[in-house]
Parts: C-alpha cells; structure tokens; sequence
C-alpha cells in the first residue's frame, strides 16, 4: 500500500524549507532525499528558484489572518501547481494518486506537493492547523499534526524553552511576593 505522497513528511519537508530555505541546489536535493522523497531526474537553478518562490508564498497562507484569506492564497497555488488527478506507478513503488504531469523537474513537484498537501490537510483536519511558533525568538512556521489541533510552537524544544521561562517568571515572582514587606 502507497502511503500519501502529500502528507506528512512532505508537509514537514515543507515548513521545513519554509523555516530555513536552501542556499544551493544541492542542499535542496539533500533535504529532499533526506525526507524520502524520490528524484525522478537531476534539481538545477530553476528548481531552487521555483522552491524558493514557492515557500514565500506557502508563508503567505501560513500567515493569513482569515480562513477565507487562506483559502483565496492557498487556491492560487492550486490553480498554477496542480493538474487533474491520475494514478501512475512512475518510480516504481507502487500505485499511488498524482496531481501533477509526470516529467516535471523538482521545484514543480515541491510545489504540487506543498499545496495539495496543504488543501488535503485543511480540508481534512481544519483551516486553523497552520501556524507560527508562540515562542517570540523562534517564529517558525508549522503544519499542526497534532491530534487535538492545539498546536502553538513549532517543536518539542521551543515547547520546553517557553514552559521553562514560564516557571522561573513564576517562581520569582513567589520570591518577590515572599520577600519581607513584598517588595524587593
């Protein structure tokens, strides 16, 4: 069985280069072989160029502040990325769904890839499942996959960094209000 070629790990590949784009082409396949993804042919200057593009624009829908906003931008992306929908068992891994032309070089299948996989994970799980880490020195972009839908921080570690910050602050300001008089 295909596991979806637009979830994911693709989403995160996604954010990802959103977070920190690539400074050369061989990054770029790099961080894409890093994340599963098959190369059908050889990335060039276009293909970094068109990923680059791309995730300032997939910012834009991360960042949008209405639902209705987000649809409007991620619609766009649709429309220049995606074509009608086919099964195709182009590498050889087994049957699976495409929404693109076979053929394409990389930056045109990051694109397809990061804006249906963006439509099928709001149109599936909620609009509101993109978003900018709470934590104020980070705000990178994240896809939320968590089961409840409440994310707020892009990783476990800015998580930790925030509840830490949050029990010294309050621990304190326990200090300060113990200390004699209540002032310090």
């Amino acid at each position: 069985m295909q596991l979806n070629p637009y979830g994911d790990d693709r989403l995160r590949l996604v954010a990802d280069l959103t977070n920190t784009p690539p400074t050369s082409v061989s990054e770029l396949v790099d961080r894409c072989l890093a994340a599963g993804m098959a190369l059908d042919r050889p990335a060039d200057e276009e293909d970094l160029a068109q990923v680059l593009a791309f995730v300032e624009r997939w910012a834009e829908v991360v960042d949008a502040p209405t639902h209705e906003r987000r649809v409007e931008l991620l619609n766009a992306l649709l429309s220049e990325a995606s074509t009608h929908p086919r099964v195709t068992d182009h590498a050889g891994i087994g049957w699976h769904i495409h929404y693109r032309e076979d053929g394409i070089g990389l930056g045109g299948v990051l694109r397809t890839i990061g804006a249906v996989g963006t439509a099928l994970h709001l149109t599936e799980l909620g609009m509101h499942r993109l978003g900018r880490c709470t934590l104020a020195e980070c705000g990178n972009a994240y896809v939320d996959f968590s089961r409840a839908g409440q994310q707020r921080y892009c990783s476990q570690g800015c998580a930790n960094r925030d509840a830490v910050r949050r029990h010294r602050a309050r621990r304190a300001g326990r200090a300060t209000s113990a200390a004699p008089g209540g002032e310090v």
